[in-house]
């Protein structure tokens, strides 16, 4: 195999790809597809290293804006949010905020409401998920503070936000974005090795993800919270139209369709991660049934749009949602079941050197997966370093190691979500710390 792939990539690819046998040409295609279509991301991660982070002249205009928080029993950590928002170095007339308290058994509002909030209490358990929630939460607001807001920032119960987020958005929203991202960091890296991975990924997002996108003057998408969208998005929807088990890549995804723009502005909020696998399964189970709902619902526009408007944002996002670990998974497979089948045979189906090719094809995609995903975490904790807040110096020395591993689960999640049915069940937090306590910890 690697005599192939060496061939092929140095010296007469026709002649090695012609000569070779079944098994290696599938592996040459699945190894040119990969790295095709995906080169595009090696490209942002290198604009992303030797621009560094975008940046906006001064607004002009102080905006008027609402933050919206979905809240389902989260009454260990929504007062530090709220508290947080209150103490923004932009003018607090200018802020509204709005807490919408989901079937809670707890004492989610009334902490809520204490912190300085404006509160309202929803009891329908038939329509479960943050979607939903949204889309009361807008019509109320629409409904009782008519033509008061321009913009409304989304977050969750358990985020806090830097002192500087709003005005740096703002700066964003003031140059005519019709909605923005921002930088997602997180509360406890150090609390696990999943919470580490978790905030190793929201880095990378962040930096040579969106930050890249935002260089090269394409659209951007948003994820979970800590993003903005204009009041008239809100308006013409009448609330919040997206309801997939991924509203805000639904949300993204529409965007690429019809040629919104997202912007991505360096505004810093921080989110709680989950700690243990069996939370983590479960989350990012729903987040990858999600993103199939939202392929099979847009794939096809998205291929549409770049091709009839050459949109380069449709091409991102369909890489985005669609199910990429797919070839991977496929090929391991492949070559496995031909291993199986040849070895079976006893040499009538397969010889020698092609069983060894299958063997070497399959160590060689784990590897170079590993050796990917640890180069990724490597260069972002370079790079990120100063925005990591975890008091455990090993703690990030190790989770170098285990990044790959954990990225290395997305393979069975993408088959599991394929198969199983997936319901909206809300991620418990309980990791009640003020911004002090996240950001003294580096110290």
């Amino acid at each position: 195999m690697e005599n192939a792939v060496l061939q092929f990539l140095l010296n007469d690819p026709v002649g090695a790809f012609l000569s070779a046998t079944p098994i290696v040409k599938f592996n040459l295609i699945v190894m040119v597809l990969f790295g095709v279509i995906f080169f595009y991301q090696i490209v942002f991660f290198f604009i992303g290293i030797v621009k560094g982070e975008y940046r906006y002249p001064k607004a002009k205009t102080l905006h008027h804006y609402a933050y919206f928080i979905a809240a389902h029993n989260e009454e260990a950590v929504i007062a530090n949010l709220v508290r947080s928002i209150k103490q923004q170095d932009y003018p607090q007339e200018l802020i509204d905020v709005f807490v919408v308290a989901d079937a809670c058994t707890d004492e989610t509002a009334r902490a809520a409401r204490e912190a300085g909030a404006i509160v309202y209490e929803r009891n329908d358990l038939a329509r479960k998920g943050k979607s939903w929630v949204m889309d009361y939460g807008f019509e109320r607001i629409l409904r009782e503070y008519p033509g008061v807001h321009e913009g409304f920032f989304i977050f969750d119960a358990d985020n806090l936000i830097s002192p500087e987020y709003t005005r740096i958005m703002n700066d964003a929203f003031d140059q005519g974005y019709m909605a923005a991202t921002s930088y997602r960091n997180s509360k406890n890296f150090g609390s696990s090795w999943i919470s580490a991975a978790y905030a190793t990924a929201f880095l990378r997002e962040a930096r040579f993800l969106n930050n890249a996108r935002m260089i090269c003057g394409t659209s951007c998408a948003v994820s979970g919270s800590g993003y903005l969208i204009s009041a008239k998005i809100v308006e013409g929807m009448r609330g919040w139209q997206f309801h997939s088990l991924t509203e805000d890549i639904q949300f993204s995804t529409f965007c690429a369709v019809h040629g919104v723009r997202i912007a991505y502005a360096p505004a810093e909020f921080f989110d709680e991660q989950p700690v243990t696998f069996a939370a983590s399964w479960k989350q990012r189970m729903r987040w990858t049934k999600g993103f199939y709902q939202v392929f099979f619902t847009y794939g096809g526009r998205l291929v549409k749009t770049l091709f009839t408007r050459r949109h380069f944002a449709a091409y991102d996002m369909l890489m985005t949602v669609a199910p990429g670990n797919l070839i991977t998974l496929i090929s391991i497979l492949a070559n496995g079941a031909f291993l199986v089948v040849g070895l079976l045979s006893h040499g009538f189906l397969a010889t020698d050197a092609e069983l060894e090719s299958c063997f070497e094809s399959i160590i060689m995609t784990l590897f170079t997966l590993y050796q990917t995903y640890f180069v990724l975490g490597l260069l972002t904790t370079v790079f990120e370093y100063k925005h990591i807040h975890c008091p455990q110096r090993w703690r990030i020395v190790l989770n170098l190691f285990t990044f790959p591993i954990f990225m290395f689960t997305y393979i069975p999640l993408i088959v599991a979500a394929l198969f199983l049915k997936v319901d909206w069940v809300p991620t418990p937090h309980s990791l009640a710390l003020t911004l002090d306590d996240v950001v003294g910890e580096a110290s």
